[in-house]
């Protein structure tokens, strides 16, 4: 488990310096410690996601040039919790519950407590069979070529996860919400399939870059996410002061799961962008884009 953390903190630092460039990538806002007085002591994280020239067509048409996610994230491990909000749509909410086990996936009732009355479909992701999009692959990334010098680990062949020591499973309740009328089912499918994108994406990579992280101590891997997260800032153009990781404890919350909350101010009216401009030529729906209903037919 420890392994899996510090290889999952390296992932995350490098993967957002590699997808960072100037105006766009991923800003980190705060972390530091934090106490919950149900789950203890953790990290909370605070990330702004820039991202306008990543979205699909239609979405470029009507959002802000200035556009960004707002990410927190309560890392209590081996329990975390991670919220999505944007910086000009009330109504859109990502909220990820997760859930470390030393098991292959075999837990099937891992978030009964949590979510008995939602509706659920379990989505099994295998870093080594599972497609990724074209522009994300990397030979050196795959872990059905990649073998490990250090651990003489990958190489994975079907059926891996039947015969694979050491193995683990990240378990993820991913819940969407987009409260937009003629919009929200179309939205949330999109959205839970770029969740996965990622998840699958920065599991591959943490995974193939196991040579650079395995050495690591807890407090080294610290060090370069302060480094890292630093560097990857001045990248996308923010200077702000310096990232310090704290290991002093903040006080305690009473609350387990503190709301999220948008860094920028938000109007309570619905926003204005269903209708798609007229001087647009319509695009026709692609796998990895989705086109506006235009309300007037």
């Amino acid at each position: 488990a420890l392994q899996y953390r510090i290889g999952q903190l390296y992932m995350i630092s490098k993967h957002s310096h590699e997808q960072s460039d100037r105006g766009e990538g991923v800003e980190v806002v705060q972390n530091e410690p934090y106490e919950d007085p149900n789950h203890g002591n953790g990290q909370l994280t605070e990330k702004r996601v820039y991202l306008n020239s990543k979205l699909p067509s239609w979405a470029r048409a009507v959002v802000p040039k200035i556009f960004y996610v707002t990410e927190k994230a309560w890392n209590y491990y081996p329990y975390t919790i991670t919220e999505y909000t944007c910086s000009f749509l009330p109504k859109f909410s990502i909220h990820i519950e997760t859930k470390y086990e030393d098991n292959k996936g075999s837990n099937d009732s891992i978030f009964d407590n949590e979510a008995k009355d939602l509706e659920r479909e379990v989505c099994f992701i295998d870093i080594a069979s599972d497609e990724i999009p074209e522009r994300y692959y990397k030979e050196s990334e795959d872990p059905k070529y990649f073998k490990s010098q250090k651990t003489g680990r990958g190489q994975l062949k079907e059926g891996w996860r039947e015969t694979h020591q050491p193995i683990m499973c990240s378990y993820k309740l991913v819940t969407v919400k987009f409260e937009v009328w003629g919009l929200q089912t179309r939205v949330e499918q999109f959205v839970h399939k770029v969740v996965r994108d990622i998840l699958l994406i920065g599991h591959r990579q943490a995974f193939a870059w196991v040579d650079e992280w395995y050495d690591m101590t807890m407090d080294e891997v610290r060090e370069f996410e302060r480094a890292t997260q630093e560097a990857t800032n001045k990248k996308i153009g923010i200077f702000p002061p310096a990232i310090s990781i704290s290991n002093i404890s903040m006080p305690s919350s009473t609350r387990s799961a503190p709301s999220s909350a948008p860094s920028t101010p938000l109007s309570t009216d619905a926003p204005e962008f269903l209708t798609v401009p007229k001087d647009r030529p319509r695009k026709k729906s692609a796998p990895e884009t989705l086109t506006l209903p235009d309300p007037e037919k």
